[in-house]
């Protein structure tokens, strides 16, 4: 099963926003498909977070490397990529490239040998996985009622992020995680992301130990993004004093960005995303290095039904990994999965234990919101 070919289809018209400072228009690029064609006809799919321009000139420097290789060897053929890219933009673009590349790669592999990818990432720990909703801060009510409709559709997780928390006052973040903690109750699990990966992100240090301590007394699951990603030292003292886990991560590449955080013991949980961080191949070694230095690793998943389909399958093959993100009200998510996200009476979703990643495509969904509907035809 060879490589012959590499297809994009970005995905517009329905982005939802992600709290950015420049915010997101439903038009805009922000994830792109990417299909894997084989000279059997078999096709993988995959996904990046990164404009389908970026994609493409990515692909221009990748496929002189990809074309005629096996697509029955993900992490040999991604590593022969990554090393071969440390002139040309690896880290960047490049590398959230290589991330959908690797899923698809993945998912041929698991459709070759008849086995979803999660056994073959090493096994099967569990049938299904927790998903914790995620949404964006809003003050006006809507968020309060959004979670309560929630909790009503079986949802037993949330994460609430980004919005006006940690940019106006302390007591407006208290008022915001009061509120959310009200309308899911004290049953569900409740984290709380400040979004420190925003553009001059104002919290700091001391705000976050304050901001920590506040939110210990809602029973917080965890405080995600509290400052700025690259202040290693001050992510250090705040995971030693606080009284809640801290997270993040999402913005990093490859498991060399996550080892020094690590080791320095930054985190509790690492959110890599698999969509622009390596994809499975490098998602799996970050979450078995969490584990060595007793972190977990939970995805970050604000992307595509792609992405949320090979985090399911990472959640089944990594012990720690007990739940996954998934963005509510996203039509990349919900609308793109033929037959859609069911929860069981548990709130938990199953893993697929289909070939490959388990997902088929909703052509309707592709057809509406994709710049090349046909891109994973064979």
């Amino acid at each position: 099963m060879r490589i012959t070919e590499v297809r994009t289809s970005g995905l517009k018209g329905a982005t939802p926003e992600g709290g950015w400072s420049h915010e997101i228009r439903p038009d805009d690029i922000v994830h792109t498909l990417v299909a894997v064609h084989t000279d059997d006809g078999q096709v993988g799919i995959g996904s990046a977070f990164t404009s389908e321009g970026l994609v493409k000139a990515a692909l221009d420097v990748l496929c002189p490397l990809l074309i005629g290789e096996t697509a029955l060897e993900p992490e040999r053929v991604v590593e022969k990529l990554h090393q071969n890219s440390f002139w040309m933009g690896r880290g960047g673009s490049i590398t959230h490239t290589i991330s959908a590349v690797d899923i698809a790669l993945w998912d041929l592999q698991g459709q070759a040998l008849g086995q979803p990818v999660g056994r073959l990432l090493g096994g099967r720990y569990r049938d299904t996985v927790l998903p914790y909703a995620s949404l964006l801060i809003d003050e006006t009510g809507a968020m309060t009622d959004q979670l309560q409709e929630l909790t009503g559709q079986g949802f037993r997780a949330f994460k609430i992020g980004w919005g006006t928390f940690g940019r106006i006052d302390e007591k407006t973040d208290e008022r915001i995680v009061a509120n959310a903690r009200a309308a899911v109750g004290d049953d569900c699990l409740l984290a709380v992301d400040a979004g420190g990966s925003e553009a001059h992100f104002p919290g700091r240090l001391k705000w976050a130990l304050r901001t920590s301590h506040m939110l210990d007394a809602y029973n917080v699951a965890w405080f995600e993004e509290p400052l700025p990603p690259d202040s290693l030292d001050d992510f250090v003292t705040l995971r030693r004093h606080a009284r809640v886990p801290i997270s993040g991560g999402e913005v990093f590449t490859r498991r060399q960005s996550f080892l020094p955080y690590l080791q320095a013991g930054a985190f509790d949980i690492v959110q890599p995303d698999t969509t622009k961080g390596g994809g499975l191949s490098e998602s799996r070694r970050i979450g078995w290095m969490a584990s060595d230095y007793g972190a977990k690793l939970v995805p970050h998943g604000w992307n595509t039904a792609v992405g949320l389909a090979a985090d399911l399958q990472l959640a089944s093959a990594l012990q720690d990994t007990e739940m996954v993100e998934y963005k509510i009200g996203s039509a990349y998510i919900d609308g793109l999965s033929a037959g859609g996200w069911r929860l069981n009476e548990n709130g938990h979703l199953r893993i697929p234990d289909q070939p490959g990643l388990g997902l088929k495509l909703n052509r309707e969904g592709i057809e509406r919101w994709g710049t090349n509907p046909g891109f994973a035809d064979a």
